[in-house]
């Protein structure tokens, strides 16, 4: 699957969506993908998580112990992910603004994890989930994620797998384009969520 093919099963979703919106990262955008779009559809689900298994599975020298995702995002990709791969799933949640593994989780020293993301923009929450991953004892060995909005700029502090990357436009707050600046800003991302 190439980028075209992913964003083709973003449109078929009606998920690539056009307007002004606050992505997590805090920058604004003109496109924002609604991965929740997807992932209420198991059929497509399973072909992009197919796909990103493949690819993993090429990429990685021998599969890791176990998935590890962010929630809210991560959690639907990492469990069809784990399933594709064979393996048991987890996520982390945010407790005291840190991510950290609850109900009844847990990670083994030196086991080791794959992250999986859903879009990486700037790769502030992958940073965090590793940490969180990392802080038990356990190794993140990589992530991996649907779409890489930073086209292999973000770094994540382990190898980023992504199925598909692209420079979607992004802007500081305080340096809109003219296109964005008369059009009310949308926040449908859950980082903040309580």
């Amino acid at each position: 699957m190439n980028t075209d093919d992913v964003l083709g099963v973003f449109r078929e979703a009606g998920a690539l969506l056009e307007g002004h919106f606050i992505l997590s990262s805090g920058l604004h955008s003109p496109v924002f993908l609604q991965k929740a779009l997807i992932f209420k559809n198991p059929v497509l689900t399973e072909k992009l998580c197919g796909a990103l298994a493949d690819k993993v599975r090429d990429e990685l020298n021998g599969l890791p112990d176990v998935i590890v995702a962010p929630a809210v995002g991560g959690i639907i990709p990492g469990y069809e992910m784990a399933r594709q791969l064979g393996l048991e799933s987890m996520f982390v949640e945010r407790e005291g603004g840190e991510f950290t593994l609850r109900r009844g989780f847990s990670l083994e020293k030196n086991q080791t994890v794959l992250m999986v993301e859903d879009i990486v923009t700037t790769g502030l929450s992958s940073r965090e989930c590793i940490a969180g991953i990392n802080a038990t004892g356990a190794s993140a060995v990589a992530g991996c994620c649907f779409f890489d909005r930073s086209d292999g700029e973000a770094d994540i502090g382990v190898p980023l797998i992504a199925l598909a990357a692209g420079k979607l436009p992004s802007h500081e707050a305080d340096k809109l384009p003219p296109e964005l600046e008369n059009i009310p800003a949308v926040k449908p991302g859950s980082r903040g969520l309580s």
